[in-house]
Parts: structure tokens; sequence; C-alpha cells
């Protein structure tokens, strides 16, 4: 796709609205050392709005080289705008292979929450999904070989099996960070197969670089409401968030 091609005034779908309250939640809200909060997962569990977000904590706060950790931090509301975070994270993974666990995504199956994340380790980035009864526990039922993220779960099966969208990340292939979405399902929410492009990049007119999977889909009476992420790479445009300072 050519940098001329992509529509310059980029706006967001008028069905999709900011709420008037934002930010509903800043690292100063948060109990424990926290600089940036983001990328949450939220979903309704046993009467109430639960949130996972990540958190990343630097020791110079607001240098990103100064990184110290990365935790998931646990907030609960009412509304799902009010909330009340709890006094200590939730989910820290580090041993001798996982340096950190991050990026969730929520979706409750058969009553159980499910979590989708991503998990670097020294051997790559992996796509984890755990399931936890009380945000306390967290049992990892499968990890994806490496490299693969963005994992998101539908709600339900599909023809009898469970079903993800996920990220595969195939720099050596695709000769750039050019990703794509793609569908996996399992029978068991462990082995996962029968790997298929869903879509990829050249399919949206407003990205360059890569795509991927944002909330969990939503079961509508005309189908699944998918929502995606999509990255424009425009040298022109300058800072892009990314670049060297």
């Amino acid at each position: 796709m050519s940098q001329a091609s992509i529509p310059r005034d980029l706006t967001s779908a008028p069905v999709i609205k900011r709420h008037p309250l934002n930010p509903i939640l800043t690292a100063a809200q948060v109990p424990y050392p926290a600089s940036l909060v983001f990328n949450a997962g939220v979903t309704r569990y046993q009467g109430q709005y639960v949130m996972v977000f990540r958190n990343d904590f630097f020791k110079e706060d607001g240098n990103p080289g100064s990184f110290s950790h990365t935790d998931l931090g646990l907030a609960t509301s009412p509304d799902g705008v009010r909330g009340e975070v709890q006094p200590t994270p939730c989910w820290s993974w580090q041993d001798e292979e996982v340096s950190r666990v991050y990026d969730p995504r929520l979706t409750v199956i058969d009553g159980r929450c499910c979590i989708c994340c991503a998990v670097d380790t020294r051997h790559g980035i992996l796509g984890g999904i755990a399931v936890t009864d009380d945000f306390s526990r967290f049992d990892v039922l499968s990890l994806s070989t490496p490299d693969n993220r963005n994992m998101v779960l539908f709600p339900e099966k599909v023809d009898g099996k469970f079903v993800r969208l996920e990220r595969p990340m195939p720099i050596y292939s695709r000769g750039r960070d050019r990703f794509d979405i793609w569908c996996s399902d399992s029978p068991d929410l462990t082995y996962w197969g029968n790997s298929r492009l869903v879509m990829g990049v050249e399919h949206v007119p407003f990205a360059n670089d890569k795509i991927g999977p944002g909330a969990p889909p939503v079961k509508t009476r005309l189908g699944w409401l998918a929502v995606f992420h999509a990255v424009d790479r425009d040298n022109t445009r300058g800072r892009n968030g990314w670049e060297e300072r």
C-alpha cells in the first residue's frame, strides 16, 4: 500500500464513542508503584465489572530507559467507570524463563474468567491463556510457540469448538513487522490448531504496518462484532511513538 492511498483524515467510527469521564484510571490511583496503566481487559463477572490492567513501573518516572517491571493490577466497579483498585497486583510472572505477563484480555466462558495475555520469555513472545475464579490464582491452560500475541477468545463455542483470534509475528517471511489477524480453534482451551488467516494488513485501507485483535468479539443478531487495532506508519508525520528520542 502506498502512502498516498492512505486517508489523511482518520476518524473513529460513529458507533464507538469515548466516555466523557476519561481517563477512568490513572497511575496516580494505583496504591503501589505505577508509572503507566494501560491495555486493560474488562468484563462483567459475578455481578460487577472487573478490570485487569497492565502496569509498567519505571525507576525514574517517565523514563522508559529505567524500566523496572510489569505486573497486572485489578480494579472492580459497579458501573464500569467508577472503580476501586485492589491494594496489590493480582498477577506478576517472573522466573528463569518468563520475564513478564502483560496486555490482558478477559472473556467469561461457562462461568469462569479466562484471561488472554502476552508472555515475554527468554526465547520469544508467547500468547497465553489462563483461567481464574478469584483473580488471586491464575491457572495457565495454554502457551503458544513464539512469536504470537494479542489473543482474544470468543465467549462461546463455534461449531462445538473454542475459538480465538490472534496475531502471529512473522518477521522473517514478511520482511518486516507486517502482522495480520489469524484464527485458531481448540477442543479444550489447551490444544490449538486449524489456524487460518482472517484479515491481512492489505485488507485495511487505513493500515500499512500491522493489525491485531482488540477486545473479545461480541455476538449480535447479524453475527460477531470484532474490534481490531491498526498501525499506519508515515515518516512524513514526524514522531509516531516508537522512535528513539
